[in-house]
């Protein structure tokens, strides 16, 4: 049996990369430089599986992926909930006072903003947190700092001077697993379910509202509704949901016979287990 692929987006040691070391951590990973690439290695079964970040609780969605969703020809296997910690890194021997600029993703460096300015460090915004560290290596400059993955500073044997430099704690990324294979798990009235959609709507009145009734009236939750505009056409809008069930089960049926009456193109991207860091956060704000 051959070795499991996936494939990511950004150098190795970013975020994604760590999220296919913890998930996957037999399997060998390709870095890409867009998240196009690393959907299309799946598509060309260059890769068996692709790990996609979708949102985060710091910074919220990543718009590009939601326009790219709608056009793959992959499904989504599972979901992912990866602690962002980023760390301080600096060559070897470096010691704090010794640096003048740290350098990241512009996302990053925002999350640190307040710790930066602590230091009086002067931000330098790069295109990824992984090659910011990497470029460390060839800069060979003890005044520069970075702000990366503690993989980072493992694969580039960099010192980690803060190993949780964040000005805030909880900071979590949710990724989503695509396959080719749309392999739905079998209903078990144990588990729990995620069933996600795309979909437009008819342009009549209250379309989204009658869309959406099927699931109030059948007692179905919604756990995410995302709009965009489709690009080319400031008339359209496309809708993204994520529904707490499975299609196996009857209440979903109905509603979703309601969606299709309402609603057009609409597009099954996956049924998947909920990830029980889910549950862990609905515990936690009670």
């Amino acid at each position: 049996m051959k070795n499991l692929v996936i494939a990511y987006q950004g150098v190795e040691g970013a975020y994604s990369h760590l999220s296919c070391q913890n998930v996957f951590p037999n399997a060998a990973s390709i870095a890409c430089e867009t998240f196009q690439e690393a959907m299309h290695l799946v598509e060309q079964e260059e890769a068996d599986l692709a790990m996609i970040p979708v949102e985060n609780s710091t910074a919220g969605r990543v718009e590009e992926i939601y326009r790219l969703i709608p056009k793959m020809k992959l499904h989504i296997r599972s979901e992912h909930f990866e602690p962002v910690k980023h760390c301080l890194l600096a060559l070897k021997g470096t010691k704090p006072e010794e640096l003048k600029y740290v350098s990241s993703h512009p996302q990053a460096l925002a999350q640190c903003h307040l710790n930066i300015g602590k230091l009086k460090l002067e931000a330098l915004a790069k295109f990824d947190t992984a090659g910011s560290a990497k470029e460390l290596i060839e800069l060979q400059d003890k005044s520069h700092g970075a702000i990366a993955s503690s993989l980072s500073a493992q694969l580039y044997d960099l010192d980690i001077l803060d190993n949780d430099f964040g000005d805030h704690h909880g900071n979590t990324t949710r990724f989503l697993i695509l396959s080719k294979e749309n392999k739905i798990p079998e209903y078990n009235k144990d588990e729990s379910y995620i069933t996600s959609l795309v979909f437009k709507v008819r342009d009549i009145p209250s379309s989204l509202y009658k869309t959406l009734g099927g699931f109030a009236t059948n007692g179905v939750n919604l756990i995410k509704l995302e709009s965009y505009s489709i690009p080319g056409s400031m008339k359209a809008t496309q809708f993204h949901i994520d529904i707490d069930g499975h299609t196996s089960e009857k209440k979903l049926q109905l509603a979703l016979e309601e969606l299709d009456f309402f609603a057009k193109d609409v597009k099954n991207l996956g049924v998947y287990r909920r990830h029980e860091y889910r549950d862990k956060m609905k515990s936690y704000n009670k």
